[in-house]
């Protein structure tokens, strides 16, 4: 087997504002494996000042990674749990060069194309008429479950353009969904949930900045809001004793923050133990992470909208088969994948 890689720098088409600043642009490699004139694609996407990846370091291991299989090494030789995106990138790439169709590492119909999977509409942070935008293209898109990011402007804004779905919207007619990025403080997150509280929101995620067991497990408690754990999960192995102590409602699965598929599953298994509900998202990774992440996705039977729908995001992603329709996501067998950009 023969490795390699390739990097590229995606360019977002506008500008993707959270509480941790804007992001212009976002680094992923692609992991190429060739085997019998087989080749095997995975994504080692990062995602700066949240993945845990060290920067300085990490061409370095995929130098070494490749050095390791083009020398015919055995893979467990690899210390890959810092970089849990390269470890995902590996399984991908080694999941794609097995199977029988290339890019159709978990069929199901899904990618027969006969389902889709039903995902949420994410709303980026920015000024109030960017905002007001993106909520009115994602309801005459269709969507009925909107994620917006919350934490970084103005709260008194967030709240009046939350204010202004329920005016149009009832809860049994779009579901919210609300992400903090850990924008809130220990302070003031309690008083922020329950204004939040008044317009019937479906989740928040992570409120305060994770690593505070205590204070999150106490805002779980008396939050009138559900919530939701999402940066809490990265950069630990999943940890049953985190669960039990914060006992949120829902969990985040973001697999290549986490370090692939078998650690998400993990994840899953202890959340259902302790009836703590959960869902998948993507991690801003191009096409390639994408659809193994939702390939992944559709063989877990899970009803609840996903957050899936960030394929659109870049300039420069990688042409695919997958598309947004009445929206879910699809596999359309029709469209065909356009790797020169990864393979010239």
């Amino acid at each position: 087997m023969k490795a390699s890689y390739h990097h590229i720098n995606l360019q977002f088409k506008s500008p993707a504002g959270t509480s941790r600043g804007v992001l212009l642009q976002k680094p992923t490699s692609f992991l190429i494996l060739e085997k019998d004139d087989f080749i095997g694609i995975g994504e080692c996407s990062t995602i700066p000042d949240l993945s845990i990846d060290p920067h300085e370091t990490y061409n370095q291991k995929m130098d070494e990674l490749c050095r390791v299989i083009n020398s015919g090494q055995q893979l467990d030789s690899l210390d890959l749990l810092a970089y849990p995106s390269i470890a995902f990138g590996l399984e991908t790439a080694l999941l794609d060069l097995e199977a029988s169709v290339s890019k159709n590492l978990f069929p199901s119909a899904f990618t027969e194309g006969k389902t889709g999977i039903p995902i949420n509409g994410l709303v980026w942070m920015g000024d109030k008429d960017f905002m007001q935008k993106q909520i009115r293209d994602k309801i005459t898109a269709g969507f009925r479950c909107i994620k917006l990011k919350v934490g970084a402007i103005d709260f008194e804004t967030e709240v009046e353009l939350i204010s202004g779905i329920r005016k149009e919207f009832s809860a049994s007619n779009m579901e919210i969904r609300l992400d903090a990025n850990g924008g809130f403080t220990a302070s003031n997150a309690l008083n922020k949930l329950e204004r939040l509280s008044g317009y019937n929101i479906h989740s928040i995620e992570q409120p305060i900045k994770p690593r505070q067991w205590e204070v999150m497990a106490e805002i779980c408690l008396k939050s009138p809001i559900p919530i939701v754990l999402d940066e809490e999960l990265i950069g630990t192995a999943p940890d049953e004793e985190m669960l039990k102590t914060i006992q949120p409602a829902y969990v985040i699965l973001k697999p290549s923050l986490l370090g692939g598929f078998k650690v998400a599953e993990e994840w899953i298994r202890l959340a259902e133990k302790h009836k703590i509900a959960w869902w998948i998202t993507s991690a801003l990774e191009a096409n390639i992470g994408l659809n193994a992440i939702a390939q992944w996705t559709a063989t877990l039977g899970s009803k609840l909208p996903q957050g899936l729908g960030t394929g659109q995001l870049y300039h420069n992603n990688i042409p695919s088969p997958l598309e947004i329709r009445d929206a879910k996501l699809f596999y359309n067998n029709n469209e065909t994948w356009d790797l020169s950009s990864i393979l010239s």
